[in-house]
């Protein structure tokens, strides 16, 4: 442990300017300074009085409500949001931490923080506060905002301010300030010292966060977490000082992070399409709280959101599934089935072909609703690229809503470093290792170095047959470099060939491989592997006399295993080729059909020489 946090605090100061070790080290005194206080029992600031009326007078933001009632009934009965941890073990860790100051050391190292502090979003509470709103069943809504307000003066009695772990994060503290603003607006059941409890909490988290936030190499989708509590922190206190700093801060960090963090294109700099999801409805969360309360003017906004909405959109098979592209941790900007109002969101592209160059994908629809997405973009965001993975030139592949050729996921951040090193590394894609190499290197669990450049040569569609070619010089860091070379072309809406080349010096050990999907069945059809699962049906064959070999649940190290949730792993198949010589010698060619047939292979090698 002490040895990994020494790995994580070099790699950070590396990549650090100046004025960002400046502003680390400010960061550390006032930490410090916190802690003494706190010590001595002097206060740290002055609570401004808040009149409920002016908490009253603002409107909630609008939510789209999608829990079943099986869902609420497990909350009313104490459910809580864990990310597939046992509550027993996340109890545990809060009692070993309850009575600690601040600290970023963790107790117990083999469990992830990061599923310590789910239950800590009070997620559950916002949907039992959602719920009440559209029932109209009266035993069932007093019921509910018994339960809620139990909760949430439950969490304040257990985690009073900067103790425990769960200031620890100021994203954390930021996304519960909303919470506590529903429970005021909701809950008419709270006594006047009950509220004025929630709105002390909500000035400390606050003010915590503003002085704590995700800058200069750790902006990402935590400072939008962060600045959306601002704001909701600003609106409550906007009659005193601290509170319009907050707001100001919040309202102008929220613009320029973005353009910054939602690309011209609509797609993530973070190269994770599940944060995506979750910036992109904190902005949508955060608009219409500020424009319903007339607190600014977000309509410059909409534009590059409903660009990111898009974006999504084309990325979505016809069940709704996005590829699990980029680190993932299940997290929502409000809770499980419930998201803000959203514009936009059923843009559909007909094209059957559409790139995002920024980004760098390209997503080519076909027959039987088939959804193939095609990886050239970059590492992930600079200087650190914390949620990209290494996965330059992956493919992912769904067919009549099913996912078939997929990508395996994140399962978990912190606890288990083998298995993180795995999922995030470039032998978990779909795409060419070299000599058993990532594509960058990995400094610690959330820093890359090293990364890649990715280009996109040439894509056409011409005469409704695409053609994507693409790059990346990830390898050209080896004593012999090496270039790889991946072309996508498709002959009809129902097959195409993936062919890779590579250029540069010496010899090296290649590996393709294919994740498959852990509820597809395989039958091998004389010359090709025929995958099926529900209504998905595709044939997969290596061209040149070349076979694929298959692995599945391999430990050591790992290989062929895929993360359905945050949390969670199973086994699942992969195809694989291994070939070893001179990378102008090597080069793969494979076919995928639509169907349990692949056409003439002499045919099909023709055209794959020419690629």
């Amino acid at each position: 442990m002490k040895g990994s946090k020494t790995s994580f605090y070099i790699s950070r100061f590396r990549r650090a300017s100046i004025p960002e070790l400046v502003h680390r080290a400010v960061e550390a005194l006032s930490i410090k300074k916190i802690r003494r206080a706190i010590r001595a029992g002097k206060p740290l600031y002055t609570i401004p009085a808040v009149c409920m009326r002016e908490i009253d007078a603002l409107c909630l933001p609008e939510m789209i409500f999608r829990n079943s009632d099986n869902q609420i009934q497990r909350l009313m009965h104490g459910g809580k949001f864990t990310l597939n941890t046992e509550e027993s073990e996340i109890l545990s860790c809060e009692r070993m931490w309850r009575d600690k100051f601040y600290s970023d050391v963790h107790p117990d190292a083999s469990l992830d923080i990061r599923s310590v502090w789910e239950p800590a979003r009070l997620q559950n509470i916002s949907v039992l506060l959602a719920d009440i709103t559209g029932s109209d069943d009266r035993s069932r809504v007093a019921m509910a905002k018994n339960i809620a307000k139990n909760e949430v003066l439950e969490w304040l009695d257990s985690n009073p301010f900067f103790f425990g772990p769960h200031y620890m994060s100021a994203m954390e503290c930021g996304l519960r300030i909303p919470v506590f603003f529903y429970c005021l607006k909701g809950l008419d059941n709270l006594t006047d010292a009950d509220s004025l409890r929630l709105l002390t909490f909500i000035y400390e988290h606050a003010w915590l966060v503003f002085k704590r936030l995700s800058l200069y190499s750790s902006v990402g989708n935590h400072t939008v977490a962060e600045c959306v509590g601002l704001v909701f922190g600003g609106a409550m206190f906007r009659n005193s000082r601290e509170g319009m700093q907050w707001l100001q801060k919040g309202s102008e960090l929220l613009e320029q992070e973005l353009y910054h963090q939602v690309l011209a294109d609509g797609g993530p700099a973070e190269q994770s399409l599940s944060y995506h999801r979750f910036v992109l409805d904190l902005y949508w969360l955060a608009a219409d709280f500020l424009e319903s309360n007339n607190l600014a003017d977000c309509s410059s906004w909409k534009t590059r959101l409903i660009e990111g909405e898009h974006f999504l959109a084309c990325f979505s098979d016809l069940s709704g599934n996005l590829p699990s592209i980029g680190d993932s941790d299940d997290g929502r900007a409000m809770a499980p089935g419930i998201c803000p109002k959203r514009d936009g969101k059923d843009t559909v592209e007909t094209k059957p072909c559409i790139t995002f160059p920024e980004s760098g994908y390209t997503v080519v629809r076909g027959d039987n609703g088939m959804l193939l997405t095609f990886d050239h973009g970059q590492l992930g965001m600079g200087p650190l690229y914390n949620h990209g993975h290494a996965d330059a030139l992956s493919i992912t592949l769904s067919v009549a809503g099913e996912q078939v050729i997929v990508d395996p996921g994140t399962f978990r951040y912190n606890g288990v470093p083998e298995w993180r090193r795995y999922f995030k590394g470039t032998r978990a894609h779909n795409t060419v290792t070299i000599d058993a190499r990532d594509q960058a290197i990995q400094a610690t669990g959330f820093i890359w170095s090293h990364p890649y450049s990715a280009k996109l040569v040439k894509v056409s569609d011409n005469d409704g047959k695409p053609y994507i070619e693409a790059t990346h010089d990830g390898y050209s860091r080896l004593p012999e470099p090496v270039i790889h070379r991946r072309v996508v072309a498709f002959c009809s809406r129902s097959l195409f060939l993936i062919k890779d080349s590579f250029s540069g010096k010496g010899l090296h050990n290649f590996e393709l491989n294919f994740h498959v999907h852990p509820d597809c069945t395989f039958e091998w059809n004389g010359r090709h592997s025929l995958i099926k699962k529900g209504a998905a049906e595709i044939s997969i064959m290596l061209l040149g006399g070349k076979e694929f070999s298959t692995s599945c649940g391999d430990t050591a190290p790992p290989f062929g295993w895929y993360s359905q949730a945050y949390g969670l792993k199973t086994q699942s198949p992969v195809l694989f080729c291994e070939m070893h010589g001179q990378p102008d010698h090597v080069s793969y060619a494979t076919a995928i059909s639509l169907g349990g047939t692949i056409p003439d292979k002499a045919v099909l090698e023709e055209i794959a020489c020419r690629l």
